[in-house]
């Protein structure tokens, strides 16, 4: 583990940078310290192209909650066999799963905000900080229209790692792109993407907890679709609690 100096003279030079050369930067200075940690979303399958194109080997990491849908399952494969890479895959702790089942149930994320927060946190959050151990600089594919809680992302920003002490980038390298920017290049270059965004998903997560929208939803309002009304349509801060603070 190393810990990084807050330099904000860098966040202000890198927040001014494009998404390729946010993605070279990296590995021109930390090398195999930065890393693309996606879940196989549109923006994910972007960033690997981007690195790639500007001749980045990239390391790439996901966290497998194991309740993933099928189809993101044969998209990592797909994704590794077209750009010859290995995703680096993270779960979670196999006893803590089946302790939180035990005390709660298998569905315990019907039952309050509270609960799906603690299934999240033991299934996302904790394998998340693994591979978090494992960077300096953490690439992510937030953007700024997900979500009215994500409209404010920086592309770049200093965010405490999980070890004490530990200051972690966090870059958005497509933070500013809009959602038909990102299936432009998608057509364009003919990328791999999941089938499902076809069924009319727009954010895909575990296999229960993501969902279809309807027109004019919220993007993320097919997350947790149970919430909804407590949380005004979707928006705001429907998180797993990866990306909260």
């Amino acid at each position: 583990m190393t810990t990084l100096t807050q330099d904000p003279q860098l966040l202000e030079t890198l927040n001014k940078m494009d998404a390729q050369r946010l993605l070279s930067w990296g590995a021109e200075y930390h090398g195999k310290r930065a890393g693309i940690i996606t879940s196989f979303q549109d923006t994910g399958c972007v960033m690997i192209d981007l690195a790639k194109k500007a001749g980045v080997d990239p390391r790439v990491l996901t966290i497998d909650t194991y309740r993933l849908h099928p189809e993101t399952y044969r998209l990592i494969e797909e994704v590794e066999k077209r750009y010859g890479i290995e995703v680096e895959r993270f779960g979670a702790t196999p006893e803590k799963v089946e302790e939180m089942v035990k005390d709660y149930g298998e569905y315990l994320f019907f039952d309050s905000k509270r609960m799906q927060e603690y299934c999240c946190h033991i299934r996302k959050v904790e394998p998340n900080e693994e591979a978090l151990k494992t960077l300096d600089v953490w690439y992510t594919g937030l953007r700024r229209d997900h979500s009215e809680g994500r409209k404010e992302t920086p592309k770049a920003s200093y965010v405490q790692g999980p070890k004490m002490g530990q200051h972690i980038l966090k870059i958005a390298p497509l933070a500013d792109w809009t959602t038909e920017q990102v299936w432009d290049y998608i057509k364009e270059n003919d990328l791999p993407y999941n089938d499902l965004y076809d069924q009319g998903y727009a954010s895909i997560g575990c296999i229960i907890c993501s969902t279809p929208i309807r027109p004019g939803e919220d993007k993320r309002a097919g997350r947790w679709r149970w919430f909804n009304d407590e949380n005004q349509g979707g928006g705001g801060d429907k998180e797993c609690g990866i990306h909260k603070g």
